[in-house]
């Protein structure tokens, strides 16, 4: 197999009172606070057509994590067996990508107040997606 490399550019930074990974819950239905997604200028077109209400995937990229890790302690439990990473949520993987499904509460210009998001304050995003529903409800 040949190993091929890519370039990602972010879209957007989310701000959030979460200021490190400690501070941050395992998954955005575990209490994590709203926060504000800022929008880069050259993706700003993208947002026509969203509203508050709206539910989306937002893709970020963990920038503070291990990327030589494969297997982890499931949860953080120690006393949990080894998992292969792509069978856990871990932050820590070889392509730190978070998925973060969120609902718009308020849009100001090119910043998107949303939540629930458990992703800390600088993380960079990397994509948005509407929440695709059941295809007789689209």
């Amino acid at each position: 197999m040949t190993e091929n490399s890519y370039q990602i550019q972010p879209i957007g930074v989310i701000q959030s009172e979460l200021v490190n990974r400690e501070a941050a819950p395992r998954q955005g239905d575990e209490g994590a606070p709203e926060a504000w997604l800022e929008i880069t200028d050259r993706a700003a077109q993208g947002l026509v057509g969203l509203k508050a209400g709206d539910e989306l995937i937002i893709l970020t990229w963990f920038h503070l994590a291990d990327r030589s890790l494969l297997k982890v302690h499931p949860r953080g439990n120690l006393d949990a067996p080894l998992a292969g990473v792509f069978a856990t949520r871990s932050p820590d993987r070889p392509n730190p990508i978070g998925l973060h499904e969120v609902t718009v509460l308020e849009i100001t210009g090119q910043r998107l107040r949303i939540a629930p998001i458990e992703a800390i304050d600088g993380t960079p995003v990397i994509d948005i997606k509407p929440v695709l529903r059941r295809l007789e409800d689209r």
